[in-house]
């Protein structure tokens, strides 16, 4: 019996030292875990505007600032071609890249739902999100938010006697009423002063805001299909096409009028009165009125229709995806970078560059910018397109028939079920 309880103790010993001593030593041998230290190669294709140069510099500032916390990793920046398709064969490949509607394959996207844990995730707007996701995985991290404005030239209005909506709200019925009385002869010839002008551009959506208005829809959020027909996708587009030919309030070229054009006719030569584009140009205007060689302006929402609240479609989400690889600090790595991003240090430095933040909590940034405040205010309003497939078909079918539509070489109904039937045939196959 003695025997068997000194072997149990001297069993006891050896386990209870191999525990306190051995273990504790081979523990100390083992290599810490090192975070990825070596080359992030990211390609950026930022938004269009006049702040393309602005958000670089951004972003440069953002880098050095990442490289200084996380010493080891080095960030190279490069300006990408938006003709340029990435692809997983690439021979340079980047790390981190641009992400819009037109990515040329999203499954070569990492998916980042596992990068972020629940209370991160909360900490975004909600409509931010979804937009950037595809078959249910978070392909892109939101970073900046854009979206479009009715812009209105108030020395227009006042030579006209003409009173901007209150409080930036109005009907349908109101805008064309303006429009109308902004709409004459300044040298009793010929029109020449307009009302209204919106760039009709493949990749813009300027005037869609107009053409929902009244319920219809581009895209089901749910469905996330194509969804534009109907009876209220047919008024909707009559709205646009009678501001041109039973309204008369836009210039003759409405319909193929580009953005350079349009701005043209509403900044420097001063022909039309109200002008829809980006919240970009709210800096733009601002300085040029302060350097004498603009003029006074202010910001109103789309007109409401029969949906009962003003209606923004837009593609001004600044998001990065991370590319698909087998090195998973690096991955880490790149998935840190863009939340550094997205902390509310560089979110709220979003206002020197005219973009709104993503995150839910930062409220009060553009405080001292009344018109930028109006801006963020409709924000609301917006909805972003979301990552379908086949976008860059669609969105080109669509850009046509609406074309042809406003150009009087269909009929609204004719150019919607033209669309449809397009579209199907691709999706179907």
């Amino acid at each position: 019996m003695r025997r068997i309880i000194s072997f149990i103790l001297v069993i006891f010993i050896f386990i209870w030292s191999y525990n306190l001593f051995i273990n504790n030593f081979i523990d100390l041998e083992k290599p810490e875990d090192e975070p990825y230290k070596g080359i992030i190669k990211i390609w950026d294709m930022p938004i269009g505007g006049s702040h393309r140069y602005n958000h670089r510099r951004w972003l440069q500032d953002k880098i050095s600032s990442f490289e200084r916390k996380n010493p080891g990793i080095y960030i190279e920046l490069t300006s990408m071609d938006d003709k340029v398709k990435i692809h997983k064969d690439m021979e340079d490949i980047p790390d981190i890249v641009s992400v819009d509607l037109n990515f040329s394959d999203f499954n070569i996207l990492e998916s980042l739902d596992d990068y972020f844990i629940k209370e991160e995730l909360e900490e975004f707007k909600h409509q931010v999100l979804k937009p950037l996701t595809y078959e249910k995985e978070l392909k892109a991290v939101p970073i900046g938010m854009s979206t479009y404005a009715l812009y209105l030239n108030l020395e227009k209005f006042n030579e006209r006697g003409v009173s901007p909506p209150l409080n930036g709200d109005w009907t349908y019925e109101e805008f064309v009423d303006i429009l109308k009385k902004l709409t004459y002869n300044s040298q009793e010839d010929e029109i020449d002063e307009f009302g209204f002008v919106s760039p009709v551009d493949l990749g813009h959506y300027n005037i869609w805001g107009i053409i929902l208005s009244d319920g219809g829809e581009l895209i089901n959020p749910k469905r996330l299909e194509y969804n534009f027909y109907g009876e209220k996708a047919t008024k909707g587009l009559e709205k646009i096409i009678d501001l041109k030919n039973k309204y008369k309030v836009v210039p003759d070229g409405f319909g193929i009028v580009d953005e350079k054009d349009a701005w043209k006719m509403f900044y420097e030569e001063q022909k039309v009165a109200v002008y829809i584009t980006g919240s970009w140009a709210v800096k733009t205007l601002d300085e040029l009125y302060k350097s004498g060689d603009g003029f006074n302006f202010d910001i109103a929402n789309y007109p409401i229709g029969n949906k009962g609240l003003p209606v923004v479609l837009n593609n001004g989400i600044v998001s990065y995806g991370v590319m698909k690889n087998d090195n998973t600090k690096k991955t880490e790595a790149c998935v840190e970078f863009l939340k550094y991003l997205t902390s509310d240090s560089s979110q709220r430095s979003l206002e020197d560059i005219g973009l709104f933040t993503v995150k839910r909590g930062i409220k009060d940034m553009y405080a001292d910018n009344i018109k930028m405040k109006k801006i963020e205010e409709s924000l609301s309003y917006t909805e972003y397109i979301p990552f379908i497939d086949n976008w860059a078909k669609i969105e080109s079918i669509i850009h046509e028939e609406v074309k042809k539509a406003i150009l009087g070489e269909k009929l609204s109904y004719e150019a919607i079920e033209d669309a449809k039937m397009k579209i199907d045939e691709i999706n179907e196959n």
